[in-house]
């Protein structure tokens, strides 16, 4: 076999390159189903191709619970005492705020530049699409917020995918494993074993990345018209692809102050989970991949074990920046005035509010919808931002893995590790 060849078989076995092709060989057979078929017939066939998607994110969730509590409960171990995960945790939590806060900030300047939402006609908006998110609204209150982080049972977290409950046990696991000393070495290195098994695993699941990705974009082209949609909704995705872009800015911008060179090496890391993030629309999904290729960067798994399952739990950068963004949104559509001081509370109760949604598609809509009912704006605007929120998602998704990945970089440069 000539170099050649060689070059171009290796340029098609890579991941990237064939979620790439992937995802444009399913927008192509999504619009063609769309266009040449019945609307009945196409959500049969996007309800079908869907599954494809569906099975590559359950087997992505098959393994994060125990991925999270064995490289977390090991990476405490190693650090060897209180003190440390107290100086890591502190530098962690000080960043997430700050990265939060920043892109809160963030959605709220622009939406308040571009007004998206005045003078939107709502008569044709259906408010029943709505039902589902608001339904979930209701039970949104302070106290379910408390018993959402807190776990009564590590293997209920564990069954329902509970990222900060998992968090929260294992700290106090790994906390305690530290303080026995060698005797419980037998347990982290049997944990340790683990971790590594089950990111071999990770090998296994991202081979069928692609597929999931393929099925994800069919069904989505397969019952949008993107052309009718981008039309409609053309100020207010581009305003949001204003905020998006200026966030991705920032992010980077702080990269290359903190990391220099080495960003972009991580960027080239990261591309892959990027893309899976972008075309399954769940940060979630790339959580064991991203853990992998961080260690390959040079981030020591000590620190990636302990910052990334925090970071899912309260560095939401993309999703936060949308919050701000779609609630105003939905204030100016309904001609519902906010000041500057009932905004800025409205991004304090959303600071506190958005902890602990990682990997739940839409959570974010609820944690919206829930924001707009405390601050007397109707809920039901919800259905203005549905029909598109996908195309949002996309967007805000790969956005998450970038500020998580950026943060744990920085946190390992600080740290000499």
């Amino acid at each position: 076999m000539n170099t050649q060849e060689t070059q171009k078989k290796s340029f098609l076995s890579n991941l990237t390159v064939q979620i790439l092709i992937a995802m444009i060989i399913g927008a192509f057979i999504g619009i063609y189903v769309h266009n040449n078929y019945s609307v009945e017939s196409a959500k049969e066939f996007s309800g079908y191709i869907k599954m494809l998607a569906t099975v590559f994110i359950r087997l992505v969730q098959m393994i994060i619970s125990p991925l999270v509590f064995t490289t977390l409960v090991v990476g405490i171990a190693k650090l060897g005492d209180i003190k440390a995960v107290g100086r890591i945790g502190g530098k962690a939590l000080g960043w997430f705020f700050t990265a939060s806060f920043i892109s809160l900030l963030i959605g709220m300047f622009w939406v308040n530049i571009l007004q998206p939402g005045v003078g939107l006609n709502l008569s044709d908006i259906d408010a029943s699409t709505a039902s589902e998110v608001t339904e979930k609204t209701q039970n949104f209150s302070a106290q379910n917020f408390i018993e959402h982080i807190i776990p009564k049972s590590i293997v209920e977290a564990m069954a329902t995918n509970e990222i900060l409950q998992i968090v929260i046990f294992s700290i106090f696991f790994g906390l305690a494993a530290a303080s026995i000393g060698d005797h419980a070495k037998p347990v982290v290195n049997a944990l340790d074993k683990t971790s590594h098994i089950i990111l071999k695993m990770v090998n296994y699941v991202m081979k069928f990345a692609p597929i999931g990705v393929f099925g994800a974009i069919t069904g989505v082209f397969a019952i949008r018209n993107l052309e009718e949609l981008l039309i409609t909704y053309a100020k207010f995705f581009g305003s949001f692809l204003v905020g998006i872009s200026s966030l991705w800015l920032v992010l980077l911008l702080v990269g290359y102050i903190f990391l220099k060179g080495h960003m972009t090496t991580l960027l080239k890391r990261i591309l892959s989970p990027l893309i899976i993030a972008f075309g399954t629309t769940s940060s979630e999904a790339v959580f064991p991949k991203l853990t992998e290729e961080l260690e390959r960067f040079g981030v020591k798994d000590k620190i990636v074990s302990f910052m990334l399952p925090l970071g899912y739990s309260f560095n939401l950068d993309g999703s936060m920046m949308y919050m701000t963004f779609a609630s105003i949104f939905i204030a100016q559509a309904y001609g519902v005035h906010l000041d500057l001081g009932t905004q800025m509370t409205m991004l304090l109760v959303l600071m506190l509010t958005s902890k602990g949604i990682a990997g739940v598609p839409r959570a974010s809509l609820v944690v919206v919808a829930a924001t707009c009912g405390m601050f007397n704006i109707p809920i039901e605007g919800i259905a203005l931002i549905l029909p598109i929120d996908h195309f949002c998602d996309m967007f805000r998704s790969a956005t998450n893995v970038l500020g998580n990945a950026l943060a744990t970089s920085v946190v390992g440069k600080w740290e000499k590790e």
